[in-house]
C-alpha cells in the first residue's frame, strides 16, 4: 500500500511538538513578512522625504519661513525636517538670551539635532532586530523539528522485524518539511534584514552630512 506524502497529510499527521515547530514558523514568517512591509513603506517614505525637503531646504529661501512651514506639519513631518525643526527651534530660543556666547547657542541646537535624529534612527530601525532574530534563529528551530521527526521515525522501527521506506519515509519527509519551513522564513527575513540596514545606514548618513551643513550656516547666523 502507498504511502499519502502530500504536505497536508504529512503536516496532519506529524508528531505535537513538529507541528507546535511548524506552526512557530509559520507565524514567525507572517509577522516577518508584515514587517518586511512596513519597514519598506517607511523607508521609501523616508527617503522621498528628505528629497523634498532637501530641495526646500536649499531653494534659498528663508529658514524661519522653512521653520513655520515644518511647524505647521509637525503631523506629518518625518526625517529630516524633525531634525531642521529641533535644531532652529533650539537655536532661536537660545539666541534670545543676550548672556549666552553665539557657540553655545550653536552648540544647543546641534545637540538639540542630534536628539531629533536618535529618534529618528530608532523609528527607521524599528522591527529590524526581529528580521535578524527571525533570520538567524529559524533554520535551527527548523532544524529542531527535522532531528526530532527523524527521532520518532527510527524509534518507530524497533517495533517491527522488518524496516522498508514506507514506514520511515513519512516521518522523514514531515522532518524535512521544518527545515524547509526554517528555510522559508529565514532567507526572506535575512535578505530584508541587510537590504533595510543598508537602507538605514545610507539614510543615517544623509542625516549626518545635513545636520553638519546645517551646524555651519548657523555658525555663521549666529554671530549677526
Amino acid at each position: 500500500m502507498q504511502s499519502d506524502l502530500s504536505f497536508v497529510t504529512l503536516v496532519a499527521n506529524a508528531s505535537p511538538l513538529v507541528q507546535l515547530v511548524m506552526a512557530l514558523l509559520i507565524l514567525a514568517s507572517i509577522v516577518s513578512w508584515t514587517m518586511i512591509f512596513d519597514r519598506a513603506k517607511v523607508l521609501r517614505r523616508a527617503r522621498r522625504s528628505a528629497e523634498r525637503f532637501e530641495q526646500k531646504f536649499w531653494s534659498g529661501g528663508d529658514l524661519g519661513d522653512l521653520y513655520h512651514a515644518v511647524d505647521r506639519e509637525r503631523g506629518e513631518a518625518d526625517g529630516m525636517a524633525n531634525i531642521f525643526h529641533a535644531g532652529f527651534q533650539e537655536f532661536a530660543r537660545l539666541k534670545k538670551n543676550p548672556d549666552i556666547e553665539p557657540m553655545a547657542v550653536v552648540e544647543g541646537a546641534r545637540r538639540s539635532m542630534h536628539v531629533a535624529m536618535s529618534r529618528e534612527m530608532d523609528r527607521l530601525e524599528t522591527h529590524l532586530s526581529f528580521l535578524a532574530t527571525v533570520g538567524s534563529i529559524s533554520p535551527y528551530v527548523g532544524l529542531f523539528g527535522t532531528v526530532w521527526g527523524i527521532m520518532n521515525s527510527f524509534q518507530a522501527l524497533g517495533s517491527v522485524k522488518q524496516a522498508t521506506l514506507s514506514l520511515v519515509a513519512p516521518g522523514i519527509a514531515e522532518a524535512l518539511i521544518a527545515t524547509a519551513m526554517g528555510l522559508l522564513a529565514a532567507i526572506p527575513a535575512v535578505v530584508a534584514y541587510n537590504r533595510y540596514s543598508n537602507d538605514v545606514e545610507r539614510l543615517n548618513g544623509r542625516y549626518e552630512d545635513f545636520l553638519d551643513e546645517f551646524t555651519t550656516i548657523l555658525q555663521r547666523q549666529a554671530h549677526v
